[in-house]
């Protein structure tokens, strides 16, 4: 008898799940909490759209054998629980992609840096000729990259993802690092770790941060471990020679530092990473270093703006999260001038503590937006404006040639903005309008 399927959240994810679906000639029922999924007019008509809480459907969900659930959506509600007592198996699209995937897979998790891991990859492999898929939680949705026969794929996986994945194969995996994020989802910081640390569960060989104990799998073989660095020798680490910094292999010099076009030191330890994977899945080294030759990084990510009266302006707006700000702000510690910083939004339930000492190494801060006096309580010497425009112009009168502004938040964009690069757009624009 065929297997009934739900489908749970109508994104991108799910419109891929329900089109997968019907390819195979099974059509599912899609359930979504919003009156007005922005993708509902893409569903094909023979397929049932209920929406509203999902407690209203349980008659509906109980008829059902498999639920696929988006990853914005937590499985851990009562409801959930009693779906799966009655034997429902409650699965993600990255699970459904692992029964059916055929070539070796590279899975990269991690608070901060996962973005730029993953494309690092992607073009490292396409570089060397592989032809690769490349998606997850960004881009292209798992179940689209299997229409293309790649023979080799490169995911980028979110805790969210992972929570709902269990038999994924992978020929390498990472946890770059943890830092605080989510907390509305997660009870702690140890429960969010754990949810990341799943990514290790079926891997040939786990890449670990060295420098983050968080990131070390609880249950793992020593001979599948690999250690990546930036403050001690490792299996990939950062080893300084006559005031040269290169990038190591054990031994082994790959490159120097100097020649990397991303910049930052937390960009070190993504170039680390992505060697790191690109090593585990075959990956021609000469095509990889030619990579990070040429390769700058992405954008809303430590940006180069523009300099306007000598002060560079960058754009960090993809910082949604204490630990990506702290990146930022280890990434220029060493460089000439001094960092202004631009910071403020939605928290997402973080405690700003930990970025405190960070603030106190800055020139000044400006904040604004839903939680700017949570990020004031922990450093008093903040600044508070309305919004960013005025963060601009106050830190523009403030700063010297030779100085940097820096957009990196520690927030989510949510409460005045559509999403980080809504927010990073608008600092280009007003950075522009400066130089004009």
């Amino acid at each position: 008898m065929t297997q009934q399927y739900g489908v749970i959240g109508l994104g991108r994810s799910g419109l891929a799940t329900v089109r997968y679906l019907l390819r195979q000639g099974i059509t599912p029922v899609v359930f979504d909490t919003r009156e007005n999924p922005a993708l509902a007019e893409q569903l094909p008509a023979q397929v049932s759209l209920l929406k509203g809480e999902l407690e209203r459907f349980e008659a509906e969900l109980m008829v059902l054998d498999t639920l696929v659930v988006a990853p914005g959506l937590s499985v851990r509600s009562e409801l959930f629980a009693r779906l799966r007592l009655a034997g429902k198996a409650i699965i993600g699209d990255v699970e459904l992609f692992a029964s059916l995937c055929d070539a070796p897979v590279i899975g990269i998790t991690g608070s901060n840096g996962k973005t730029t891991v993953t494309t690092l990859v992607g073009k490292m492999a396409q570089a060397a000729g592989i032809n690769v898929g490349v998606g997850g939680n960004i881009g292209t949705p798992v179940l689209e990259l299997l229409e293309h026969d790649a023979k080799l794929y490169v995911l980028e996986l979110s805790s969210f993802q992972l929570e709902t994945t269990d038999s994924l194969q992978l020929v390498g995996a990472t946890v770059l690092n943890v830092t605080s994020d989510h907390m509305n989802r997660y009870r702690d910081l140890a429960d969010y770790r754990d949810a990341k640390r799943r990514i290790y569960r079926h891997c040939q060989m786990c890449l670990v941060n060295a420098d983050d104990l968080a990131t070390m799998p609880e249950n793992a073989n020593e001979q599948n471990i690999k250690q990546f660095s930036l403050n001690k020798p490792a299996d990939y680490w950062v080893c300084e020679d006559n005031g040269q910094y290169w990038l190591m292999a054990g031994q082994s010099k790959l490159i120097a530092c100097s020649e990397l076009k991303m910049s930052g030191r937390h960009n070190w330890a993504n170039a680390l990473c992505a060697i790191a994977l690109g090593d585990a899945a075959g990956i021609d080294r000469s095509a990889m270093l030619e990579v990070l030759r040429t390769f700058g990084g992405l954008t809303h990510r430590c940006e180069f703006i523009a300099q306007f009266q000598g002060i560079d302006y960058i754009n960090d707006s993809k910082a949604t999260n204490i630990g990506a700000t702290i990146a930022a702000l280890q990434g220029f510690e060493h460089d000439a001038g001094q960092t202004w910083l631009i910071a403020g939004g939605d928290g997402k339930g973080a405690d700003f503590s930990e970025l405190a000492p960070w603030l106190a190494k800055t020139a000044g801060v400006a904040i604004f937006g839903q939680d700017a006096d949570k990020i004031a309580q922990v450093y008093p010497l903040s600044h508070r404006v309305k919004d960013l425009p005025e963060a601009i112009d106050y830190l523009t009168a403030q700063a010297k040639p030779g100085d940097r502004i820096l957009l990196s938040p520690a927030c989510a964009s949510w409460d005045m903005y559509p999403g980080f690069a809504a927010r990073g757009d608008h600092f280009r624009e007003l950075v522009e309008g400066l130089c004009s």
